[in-house]
């Protein structure tokens, strides 16, 4: 027998009830309301210094008219004072899970309306809780970032033991796979650094984001250096020098949109295929934007805004490492990251590429390499600044990529500038050239010049003379003949004769074959054979 409800929801028990429950309400609101007031009376500081109070940041950043849902709101009340009605929850910090172009993430923002956005030992724990959920149900979390960092005044040991846990879990929502992506609105010192550093993307807000491990006057007190906050962790620092941060805003507004953005290219959503949509510009530009030698200056982004789809690229620390180009984009409907190179690969380039591959990576998106490239960078400065080491990180990185590559030889791929960018020793799924592409350890001339170096200074410790008509005429007969043996194997046309390519294609036609190859590697992808332990045999 069926449970029948003898509930009258219009006797007097139930009014009295509904009123008991009604005024709970009123007081839950009124108690998430007074926070939000507390940090409201910040606005005039906030718009003196142009920028948006932490709930509006929230607002421009989710999905208009899509749920949110806020977590632990009452999170430190009655914890910093006994009085209930002078108690503000919420412990600095406002969290929820909410739809940033329609993905569902994990939102935290530090409440720097009140107390500078100083952490709070139950904001502390509820921090704890948001990354724990964000972990167990694989959001993304989104982090906006304005923090005084510990108030010293009332500094507890505690606090700063447990508060590595919250970096851990930083680094453990990263390796799982979760994108944590950073907005740096303001200052994130001592422990407040690490927030943008273990981030995998972050955004910072000229003339306002800071981010160091001492401030000025801490540094002063500890070492009795003298620097200003921009020098030691501005965001054009940051974003142009020290590489913490990928992308550079000019206020909060373009740093929530650049978020969106971000988000948007995570591809968290449906696997099913997007729609293509055509690039903006016309394939047969391709015919004459590329030189027919690789010592003209060419911007591969504008080969890039004639193969991605709608043209539509977000660049990846477009400051730093300018001479490496890493993009996120779609070709075909499927989300792709894009490395191509503008000169030589610096310190800074071979880290920005090695930080991209992993990203792209962990996101599950193939990477397509667009060489273009003379090789490494050389010299004394860069040298003593690592570039072996460094350049070595990101073949580490290309080597063990767990995304399928794909490559493209657009124009010189010379030197250890052919490994780094997936060559053909790296195994890429597909690898094309065309026509005029030239591959080689390096240039012919370069070559020739530096073995007359070495014959010269042979020559100059035998005595022998090397300004002599006849020994002239020998070293000019050999310059030539390096020079060519080194362009005649350079030239596409031969490297592909020895099947080191998957053959040259017409430039026009790198988008449609980049997308019959992305397809194939999305179809190899979803596709589950039935291994044996031997192969069919015939009867």
């Amino acid at each position: 027998m069926s449970f029948q409800s003898s509930f009258n929801p219009h006797s007097e028990q139930a009014a009295q009830r509904r009123e008991a429950m009604l005024a709970r309400i009123a007081h839950l609101r009124a108690l998430e309301d007074r926070a939000a007031q507390a940090s409201a009376k910040s606005r005039p500081v906030f718009d003196k210094r142009g920028q948006l109070l932490p709930r509006e940041r929230i607002g421009l950043l989710l999905d208009p008219g899509a749920p949110f849902l806020p977590l632990c709101s009452l999170a430190g009340f009655l914890q910093d004072t006994k009085d209930p009605d002078k108690s503000v929850p919420g412990g600095g910090v406002v969290a929820g899970i909410g739809f940033i172009n329609g993905v569902r993430c994990m939102v935290v923002a530090s409440d720097s309306g009140i107390e500078a956005g100083a952490i709070q030992p139950r904001g502390l724990e509820k921090i704890l809780r948001v990354q724990a959920i964000a972990l167990e149900q694989k959001l993304p979390f989104v982090h906006l970032v304005e923090s005084a960092g510990a108030n010293l005044t009332k500094y507890q040991v505690e606090g700063f033991v447990l508060g590595g846990a919250l970096f851990r879990n930083l680094a453990r929502l990263s390796a799982a796979g979760l994108p944590v992506i950073t907005v740096q609105h303001g200052s994130g010192t001592a422990g407040g650094a690490y927030m943008p550093g273990l981030s995998d993307v972050v955004i910072m807000v000229r003339g306002r984001s800071r981010a160091f491990l001492a401030g000025p006057p801490l540094l002063m007190a500890a070492t009795g250096e003298v620097a200003t906050e921009e020098e030691l962790g501005g965001a054009e620092m940051h974003t142009g020098v020290s590489g913490l941060g990928e992308y550079l805003a000019e206020d909060d507004r373009e740093a929530l949109g650049i978020a969106r953005q971000v988000v948007g290219q995570l591809d968290w959503l449906s696997r099913a295929a997007t729609p293509a949509r055509p690039p903006l510009h016309e394939a047969e530009d391709l015919l004459s934007l590329m030189p027919p030698h690789h010592r003209e200056p060419v911007d591969m982004r504008d080969i890039l805004l004639r193969i991605t789809d709608a043209s539509d690229i977000l660049e990846f620390k477009p400051l730093y490492g300018a001479a490496t180009v890493c993009v996120q984009a779609r070709i075909g409907g499927h989300a792709v990251g894009l490395i191509s190179n503008n000169g030589p690969i610096d310190v800074a380039g071979a880290n920005k590429a090695t930080h991209f591959i992993q990203w792209m990576c962990q996101l599950g998106h193939p990477i397509i390499y667009l060489q273009n490239t003379t090789g490494y960078m050389v010299g004394k400065e860069s040298e003593q600044a690592g570039m072996i080491k460094h350049g070595s990180k990101m073949i580490q990185a290309v080597t063990n990529a767990t995304v399928p590559q794909i490559t493209i030889q657009c124009g010189a791929s010379f030197g250890a500038g052919n490994y780094g960018m997936c060559g053909r020793g790296y195994a890429p799924r597909f690898l094309f050239s065309w026509p005029n592409a030239r591959t080689a350890v390096m240039g012919g001339e370069q070559a020739a010049r530096t073995m007359r170096i070495v014959a010269e200074a042979g020559m100059a410790r035998k005595g022998i003379p090397t300004d002599t008509p006849e020994v002239k005429a020998q070293m000019q007969a050999q310059f030539d003949q390096i020079v060519h043996v080194f362009e005649s194997q350079a030239d596409a046309f031969h490297t592909s004769g020895l099947v080191l390519d998957d053959g040259v294609i017409d430039p026009r036609d790198t988008r449609a074959v980049l997308a019959f190859c992305l397809d194939t590697c999305a179809e190899a992808a979803a596709r589950q054979p039935r291994p044996m332990q031997f192969g069919v045999a015939r009867m």
